[in-house]
C-alpha cells in the first residue's frame, strides 16, 4: 500500500470529512477523493462510507494497522537519512513528563532542545527523527526495563532509578508512617495528573480494583499538583527528588511524602536513541545516574 494514500485515509477517518481533510493535507477535495477511491481498489474493498463518513468494517481493520505502519515508515526514512549523513544541529530532546528528574536536568549541557511529549510517544519521536535523544520515565522493578512500544530499531538503557513516594496532605493519618503499602489505600482518592503515577498503573501494581480518582489536572507543573494534594484533592505517586524538591520551593506548604515501601518498585528512566556512537548516545551516557541506594521506607520528605 502506497504510504501516502493511507496517511489521506487516516486523515479522512480521523476527521470524517473529505474536505476537512483536504485542508489539513493541502490538497484539493477531488484530489482526496482520487487517493481514497486508489486505495479502495487496490485493495478491492470499500474502507469508507460516504454519507456520513465513517470507516466500513475493513476501514476500522485498516485503522489498526495504520498507524504502527506509518510510523515505521517515518522511522526507516530518519534512520536511512541518519545513515547518510549524520546528525547535524542542535540535538533535541524528547521526555515524557517526569522523565527529567532533577539530577538529570541539571546534567543536561546548554543549547539542546527539549520538548515535553507523552510517555508513549517518546520512542516514536525518536524513531520518526523528530528528536534525537528521547527520555521516558516509568514503574518498573528494581533493574527491569520499561515496557516500551515496538517502532522500529532503537537503542537504549536504563539511567535512573529512584524510590517513589506517596505524597499525603499533612496531617493525614498515614502522613508519619516510615513507608506505605499500595494495598493499604486502594480506598483513597487520587489525583489524575500527566506528572502522577496514572491511576490505571496503581490498580495494576496492587493486583485489584479501588483507587477512585478524586480530580484531574491535565498540567504538568508538580507544585500545582502538591497544592492539589495539600487541599484534599486526591493523593499522587511521584519519584521522591521530584516530590522532595517541588515541595521546597512551593508557596503552599501543607504535604508529606512518605516512601512505598511494598510492592518494590522504582521509578526508572531510560534514555532512547537511533543512531549507536552519535551525539545522542554520548549524552545519554552523560546522563546516567547511579541508582538511588536508599531503600524504601527509610526516610520522609515533604513539608
Amino acid at each position: 500500500m502506497d504510504p501516502h494514500l493511507l496517511r489521506t485515509f487516516v486523515t479522512v477517518a480521523d476527521r470524517r470529512s473529505f474536505s476537512a481533510a483536504a485542508t489539513e493535507l493541502g490538497y484539493t477535495q477531488s484530489a482526496v477523493s482520487q487517493q481514497i477511491a486508489a486505495l479502495e481498489a487496490d485493495l478491492g474493498l470499500e474502507l469508507l462510507h460516504r454519507r456520513p463518513v465513517a470507516p466500513t468494517r475493513a476501514g476500522e481493520r485498516l485503522l489498526e494497522h495504520a498507524g504502527p505502519l506509518l510510523l515505521r515508515h517515518r522511522a526507516a526514512r530518519a534512520d536511512v537519512l541518519r545513515a547518510a549523513a549524520g546528525v547535524a544541529g542542535r540535538l533535541t530532546v524528547a521526555a515524557s513528563p517526569l522523565a527529567c528528574v532533577p539530577a538529570i536536568v541539571r546534567s543536561l549541557p546548554p543549547g539542546c532542545g527539549l520538548r515535553a511529549v507523552a510517555r508513549e510517544r517518546v520512542a516514536a519521536e525518536v524513531a520518526s527523527g523528530a528528536a534525537g535523544l528521547g527520555l521516558v520515565d516509568g514503574i518498573a522493578a528494581p533493574s527491569d526495563p520499561l515496557r516500551l512500544p515496538d517502532v522500529g530499531p532503537l537503542s537504549g538503557f536504563g539511567i535512573a532509578e529512584e524510590e517513589l513516594v506517596v505524597v499525603l496532605p499533612a496531617g493525614h493519618p498515614l502522613s508519619h508512617r516510615r513507608g506505605l503499602d499500595l494495598a493499604d489505600l486502594t480506598d483513597a482518592l487520587w489525583l489524575r495528573a500527566p506528572v502522577a503515577v496514572p491511576v490505571e498503573r496503581l490498580r495494576e501494581l496492587a493486583g485489584g480494583g479501588g483507587f477512585r480518582a478524586a480530580s484531574r489536572y491535565d498540567g504538568e507543573d508538580v507544585r500545582t499538583v502538591l497544592n492539589l494534594v495539600a487541599a484534599g484533592h486526591g493523593l499522587v505517586l511521584l519519584p521522591a527528588s521530584v516530590a522532595a524538591e517541588a515541595a521546597a520551593v512551593t508557596t503552599v506548604a501543607g504535604t508529606t511524602g512518605v516512601p512505598l515501601s511494598s510492592p518494590r518498585v522504582v521509578h526508572r528512566v531510560e534514555a532512547l536513541y537511533a543512531e549507536a556512537g552519535g551525539p545522542a548516545a554520548a549524552l545519554a551516557a552523560q546522563l546516567r545516574q547511579p541508582p538511588s541506594s536508599t531503600p524504601p521506607g527509610t526516610s520522609a520528605s515533604g513539608s
